[in-house]
This record gives structure tokens, C-alpha cells and sequence, in this order.
């Protein structure tokens, strides 16, 4: 393929990419899929090898909602657990934050640094998730490489950021701040679901984390299905079977 042709592609993709963030008002918008595809557009698009996507809740704390990678969602959950991490701060400022370097992210972030080392990463910064003043959560970019992004790449993750913003505030209506709040606890809460369903997936077929989230999102994606509908589905044993990757099938759980 010419550079030329590959060029044109890149190009195509993102303004697909801005054409599916952005379409958010159609029946049935699942949230956490919404910012599951922010997050792998992230990667696919940028000099990023992962992303997370925190939002914040009707009391102004942090969480982790979406990840392109397991290893992405623990360090969310480190930034979360140990209130330390540029996410953190990009959500408090509401500006983009980032370090050149390992030492000085070592010297703003210690212990984030240390647990992001070793889960294999050796940069990470932020980008706010913001529409004028009003900043819901931030866009997590990591990397294997030490360094910041491109000014260019830099440019268009914030594109990415300013656009899923837009959707999500459009598909809650703007001036509802009150079912927007809702709809972010809504999202939180359906994580959680999820990570409930995911380990109880893990431990029926000796899966990993990662593998039994694409699991679920295969199927739900297969059946036309809100991947937290089908979460809530295995948790409460309605669910009667997942098609594991080698085409097996995990067990229902016993009967209560």
C-alpha cells in the first residue's frame, strides 16, 4: 500500500470516527460502549498503546468507566483508590496534563509512576472531557514509550475528548444538569455490573479479566443487546450461556 493510500485511510477513519462519536441520539444509547469505542479509537488513532476514560459523579469524585486494555483499568483504578494520577488533576483543572519524562512524573506522582511501570507503561497523560466550564470526567492516554504525544496527536485526542463530550451532553440534554447526573451515575453503576459480571465469567472458565469482558461484548454486540443488560443477565443467573473465544459455551451459574 502507497503512503499515499495509507495516508487517506488514516484520514477516512477518523472522520469516521467523529461521525460515530458524535451519533448519539439513537434508541437504546448504551453509555459504557459508547466510551468503551472512545477508548479503542483512542489507540487505534494516536501514537497510544492504551486508554481509559473516567467520569465523575453527582459529588464531584472520579471513576473509572471504560479501558482499551485490563492493564488500562487497573492503573484507573490505582489513580482512583490512591487519589493520584494526571487524570486526577486534568479533572480538577480542567486542562490537559502531562510530563516529559519518567523522573518528572516520578516527582508529581510517585506512587501512580511505580504501579504504572509496572504494568509495562512509561508515559501517560490526560485530556479533559469538558464543554465550556463544565469538565465530566477526562480521557487517560498511556504509553509504552517514554514522552509526550505529538502536538498533532495532542490535538486530536482533544478533538476525540471535545466530540464525545458534546455527544454525551446532546444525548442528556445540555441544560438538564439534574438527568445528566443521573444518566453519569446510571454509567458508573452499569461498570460495576459489569465488573460483577466479568469476574464470575473468569472464574466459571478460567478466562482472563480481558478475555471475559470481550466475551460479553461479542455477544451483546452479536444480539443486538446493552452490554449492562447482559451483565445483569449473568449476574442474576437469568443468563444461559456466553460463547467463550474457543467456541465452548460457560455454564450457566447453580441454581439458587
Amino acid at each position: 500500500m502507497s503512503r499515499g493510500n495509507k495516508v487517506t485511510t488514516r484520514e477516512q477513519r477518523i472522520a469516521e470516527t467523529f461521525v460515530e462519536l458524535a451519533d448519539t441520539l439513537v434508541a437504546d444509547f448504551d453509555v459504557i460502549e459508547f466510551l468503551h469505542i472512545l477508548a479503542d479509537r483512542t489507540v487505534e488513532l494516536l501514537d497510544a498503546d492504551a486508554a481509559g476514560i473516567m467520569l465523575g459523579d453527582q459529588r464531584g469524585g472520579l471513576h473509572p468507566v471504560a479501558s482499551s486494555t485490563e492493564e488500562a483499568r487497573l492503573i484507573e483504578l490505582f489513580e482512583h483508590q490512591n487519589n493520584e494520577g494526571p487524570c486526577l488533576d486534568c479533572f480538577r483543572s480542567g486542562e490537559p496534563v502531562a510530563r516529559q519524562d519518567i523522573p518528572s512524573m516520578r516527582a508529581t506522582w510517585p506512587a501512580f509512576t511505580t504501579r504504572l511501570e509496572q504494568l509495562g507503561f512509561h508515559a501517560a497523560q490526560a485530556i479533559p472531557l469538558r464543554l465550556r466550564d463544565e469538565v465530566i470526567g477526562a480521557l487517560n492516554i498511556f504509553r509504552r514509550s517514554p514522552g509526550v504525544l505529538s502536538q498533532s496527536d495532542s490535538q486530536l485526542g482533544q478533538a476525540l475528548a471535545d466530540v464525545a463530550t458534546v455527544g454525551l451532553l446532546q444525548e442528556r440534554a445540555v441544560t438538564a444538569r439534574d438527568t445528566l447526573a443521573q444518566q453519569l451515575q446510571t454509567a458508573l453503576n452499569s461498570r460495576i455490573v459489569l465488573e460483577q459480571a466479568k469476574g464470575m465469567i473468569a472464574e466459571r472458565t478460567g478466562l482472563q479479566m480481558s478475555e471475559a469482558f470481550q466475551v460479553l461484548r461479542d455477544y451483546a454486540r452479536r444480539h443486538g443487546e446493552k452490554l449492562s443488560d447482559v451483565a445483569a443477565r449473568v449476574i442474576d443467573g437469568s443468563f444461559a450461556e456466553v460463547s467463550q473465544p474457543n467456541k465452548k459455551a460457560v455454564p450457566p451459574p447453580p441454581a439458587r
